[in-house]
């Protein structure tokens, strides 16, 4: 069953905990079970800053004020609302949302498989990685069905107290898990301003943009890629625990090109880098 997740990040990056598994159970495909453990796939490396007293940097608590009688209210007279109407709510006690909640379950429930491709990437939450929980051959076979087939497969889990759409597939030599968003919490494109009524390229354009796209083709690595705001907010720090004075300036904004100059300027800028 669920546990309390352990994996956290210092202000340094250092791991301060051993990964644990966050959920134990079973991939659940007809009247076939393989026990599974669950474990974290990703880490949050954002910065959460304290807000402090400016006058002696010394944190500040929040504190369950009432709006009406201005004073604090301790726990035990709180309760759970739903704003219905500006300022209207609608209560809840605690029997009444525990008796709302998904039961408690320890089984993946796949409904059917699809192909990995298939499933929109605008559907995807958050990957968790399977590992074998004693079931070493079973877990085996189904990672190798998947790898073989390009397929995965589409179910259920129950995760504390809410239930999500999964999809478990195959990566990395391992079986992993992805929660998935429900249709109604992905947003529609149409009704969005400027997208209706775009005007068709020219031919010059997209002969331009398209020697661009080839131009810049490659294979994808995310170590490509750092958190620049990360590494500079680490630099800050270091400065200041070495006494150091910072002084900031602020990036200098980029002219606006008009299109067809901005398209032969950059084509100009690969030509002079090379292959």
């Amino acid at each position: 069953m669920a546990e309390d997740e352990s994996d956290f990040i210092d202000a340094k990056g250092a791991e301060a905990k051993a990964r644990r598994s966050i959920w134990s159970g079973s991939i659940s495909i007809g009247l076939v079970n393989v026990p599974v453990k669950l474990y974290s796939m990703t880490k949050d490396r954002s910065f959460s800053f304290r807000l402090l007293h400016k006058a002696d940097g010394q944190p500040l608590r929040y504190d369950r004020v009432c709006i009406k009688e201005g004073k604090v209210i301790p726990w035990e007279e709180t309760v759970k609302g739903y704003e219905v109407r500006k300022g209207e709510f609608i209560v809840f006690d605690k029997k009444e949302l525990e008796a709302a909640r998904p039961e408690s379950d320890s089984r993946i429930r796949i409904d059917k498989f699809v192909d990995y491709l298939a499933v929109d990437p605008i559907y995807w939450d958050t990957p968790y990685l399977l590992a074998p929980d004693k079931s070493g051959d079973a877990y085996s076979l189904l990672l190798t069905t998947f790898q073989k087939l390009g397929k995965a497969g589409v179910g259920r889990i129950t995760l504390r107290t809410k239930e999500y759409p999964v999809l478990v597939h195959a990566s990395r030599g391992a079986l992993l898990l992805t929660t998935l968003r429900y249709a109604d919490e992905v947003l529609p494109v149409k009704g969005i301003e400027g997208l209706d009524g775009l005007r068709e390229p020219r031919r010059e354009e997209l002969e331009m943009a398209e020697r661009i796209v080839k131009d810049l083709s490659g294979d994808f690595d995310i170590a490509d890629y750092k958190d620049g705001f990360r590494e500079r907010i680490m630099k800050l720090i270091d400065k200041k625990l070495a006494g150091e004075i910072v002084v900031t300036e602020k990036p200098k904004k980029e002219e606006a090109k008009e299109l067809m100059a901005a398209l032969q300027e950059t084509l100009a800028q690969l030509k002079k880098k090379g292959p």
